[in-house]
């Protein structure tokens, strides 16, 4: 036993086995592929190769031995492509990519971090065995749904990262992360719902097309149905569902988006809003138990537009801005008068305002959920008038009860919770 070191480096041995574990755990799922050029041995070896670079770079202080080595390996991949690939059927790069990430896996593991090197290492197998159902879930979206997938990752990773984290204006009511943070956080709950509603379209029944109508676009569905419930006699009981629905989801969704906006309100956010959905769902209980028939809800805007989104940041921060300057010069019943304006047409904006106000310590707990209920309150009422307008008599009185439940219970909730 001689031959053995007196001091046994076993950090340095514990990196190698690590990256040889990956490195099998990656080569065994390219071995199952027959048009692949490397397996379990190859994988293997290439992730100790990626440690041994990494630790001789260290070792002598010139980190261009990673590269260099990193270039052999991927110089290696063409030679073997150009000795065998004409005969490969498949000419997909898979496997190569693959390879080099197993090397990359490897310096990480020497780097000591070997947590991240085992993560990346299981999501990539995922996708390697995966290959079948990945393909056939990208096949089944539209040109539009990609590109909508493709605009949110605009808005939300290459747009948000560079705006400023910073306070500008007057009453410091603007900031441009916190704004387009917002635009985000509503775009990717429309992104949702417009997603799950193209991809389903005529299939929907009444219940799920109301949900989904509620996360797109409320006042569009109720629009939508009221007329339709008109030119059926007014009183259509899947269209007046689907309206109610609509109308209910949105309380989830202020409670959804409030709790990621303002933490500290969450739990009574939702008391509020879940007390009125409860309170709703009640309500609307004779309409839930009636049949389920097959309805098309509007196809909506794409929530992730440019131009949408930039109507909403426009919205939101002229809000936030007449919050703030209403509340200074006429206290809170300016800040009311500012909720149920902004309530007839967005709820959204108004509740996003009133919950950056409140982290900005500029707006009590009190006030801040008081201009949603009472913007929520509004907004119930501008689609009651569209539903008795537009729908008629008939159909206004179907979903009057459970929508006039929601929102009266939610002010009843908001007394209770501030006068314990």
């Amino acid at each position: 036993m001689n031959w053995l070191p007196t001091h046994l480096p076993l950090e340095a041995l514990s990196a190698f086995a690590t990256s040889l574990a990956l490195g099998f755990l990656l080569g065994l799922e390219r071995e199952r592929s027959p048009a692949a050029l490397a397996g379990v041995r190859t994988f293997a070896l290439t992730a100790m190769l990626g440690t041994l670079s990494a630790l001789l770079a260290e070792r002598l202080a010139n980190p261009w031995l990673v590269v260099a080595a990193w270039l052999a390996v991927a110089a290696a991949i063409i030679n073997a492509y150009r000795v065998r690939g004409s005969a490969q059927a498949d000419p997909g790069t898979t496997t190569e990519v693959a390879l080099l990430l197993c090397f990359g896996l490897g310096v990480l593991c020497w780097l000591g971090e070997r947590t991240l090197a085992v993560m990346l290492a299981i999501a990539s197998v995922v996708l390697l065995h995966f290959k079948t159902e990945l393909a056939g879930f990208a096949r089944r979206f539209s040109a539009e749904e990609v590109r909508s997938i493709l605009q949110f990752c605009v808005l939300s990773l290459v747009i948000l990262p560079i705006l400023p984290d910073r306070q500008y204006g007057p009453y410091a009511a603007f900031n441009p992360y916190r704004t387009w943070l917002m635009v985000v956080l509503i775009s990717g709950v429309g992104l949702a719902g417009y997603l799950l509603l193209r991809s389903l379209g005529s299939q929907l029944g009444a219940r799920i097309a109301g949900v989904l109508g509620g996360l797109v676009s409320s006042t569009a569905t109720t629009m939508l149905h009221a007329r339709e419930a008109r030119a059926q006699g007014g009183a259509a009981t899947f269209r007046a569902t689907v309206v109610v629905l609509a109308n209910l989801t949105v309380l989830a969704r202020l409670a959804l988006v409030g709790a990621i906006a303002a933490p500290s309100l969450a739990r009574d956010l939702a008391v509020l809003m879940g007390g009125g959905l409860l309170a709703g769902l009640l309500a609307a209980w004779p309409l839930l138990r009636s049949g389920d028939e097959q309805v098309v809800l509007p196809s909506g805007r794409n929530p992730t537009e440019l131009r949408q989104a930039l109507g909403f940041a426009a919205l939101y921060s002229v809000v936030l801005l007449a919050a703030a300057w209403l509340t200074d010069i006429a206290g809170r019943g300016g800040l009311y008068l500012v909720a149920l304006a902004s309530g007839l047409t967005d709820v959204d904006a108004i509740t996003l305002s009133s919950l950056q106000m409140y982290a900005q310590q500029t707006l009590s707990a009190q006030l801040a959920l008081t201009a949603i209920v009472l913007a929520l309150l509004a907004n119930t009422a501008f689609k009651l008038t569209l539903a008795f307008s537009l729908g008629g008599a008939a159909f206004g009185r179907r979903v009057l009860p459970p929508m006039l439940a929601s929102v009266l219970v939610a002010l009843a909730l908001l007394g209770l919770l501030y006068l314990r």
